[in-house]
């Protein structure tokens, strides 16, 4: 059963990351009618609501934007940094939600924030069981150990709480962005309407993650339920 949630949501994930990337290299050849590069938006953003202590900067890879609380940087890939695009846009203002978030002290990423060494070990204890099993030849066999099952439900629900927390912050990230490029007029209308379409199925992929981590849950208390009958 645990073989199967997997592959179903690895199929799934692989799904909506095609659409992903298929939309966002679609949006990527629509021009801003402003002609601002995703850098120059992100600047302006943290600007408007007087940031001046981030740094917007370009990291390599593809989609492999992100905000980092911890050293204060808007991280934005060469596609975005340098895009003049819908896509380039959305992507630069949603990630600049989350600098907001950190200047307004916004609870769920704060909550977030504090998950992530928690989360951390969490997910060290569970390779190094899983692997343990795997080399050890046990197999399955773990699933028969009340102990073993207590842990295992103890680390997966800080992962799933930590995925469950993650949405709102995400999808906060991205009304924050949406109304700020409206409201500075940077995209409206058809412009406007595309960059909604491009985070909203961003905002799935994190959807995706939480339901497999709850499934995994649901899973392994099922599991260690029966292993006390």
């Amino acid at each position: 059963m645990l073989i199967l949630i997997g592959i179903f949501f690895m199929v799934l994930s692989l799904i909506v990351g095609w659409m992903l990337r298929t939309r966002f290299n679609h949006y990527s050849e629509i021009p801003l009618r402003s002609g601002l590069s995703g850098s120059e938006v992100a600047e302006r953003m943290l600007r408007h609501y007087g940031i001046y202590d981030v740094k917007v900067v370009s990291v390599p890879g593809f989609l492999t934007d992100h905000y980092n609380p911890a050293d204060k940087t808007v991280n934005l890939s060469p596609e975005v940094y340098h895009g003049r695009s819908v896509a380039a846009a959305a992507v630069a203002a949603h990630e600049c939600g989350h600098a907001v978030q950190h200047a307004t002290a916004y609870r769920w990423l704060q909550m977030r924030t504090t998950l992530v060494p928690v989360v951390q070990v969490s997910t060290s204890i569970l390779n190094f069981i899983f692997l343990a099993s795997m080399i050890l030849g046990l197999g399955f066999q773990m699933f028969n150990s009340e102990t073993m099952l207590t842990i295992i439900v103890v680390a997966q629900a800080f992962i799933t709480l930590f995925a469950l927390i993650t949405l709102p912050v995400e999808f906060d990230a991205t009304r924050r962005g949406l109304a700020w490029l409206n409201q500075a007029g940077i995209t409206y209308g058809e412009e406007h309407a595309k960059a909604q379409d491009a985070l909203r199925l961003a905002a799935l992929t994190y959807v995706i993650s939480a339901l497999y981590a709850l499934a995994n849950l649901i899973y392994f208390i099922l599991r260690l339920l029966h292993s006390r009958d």
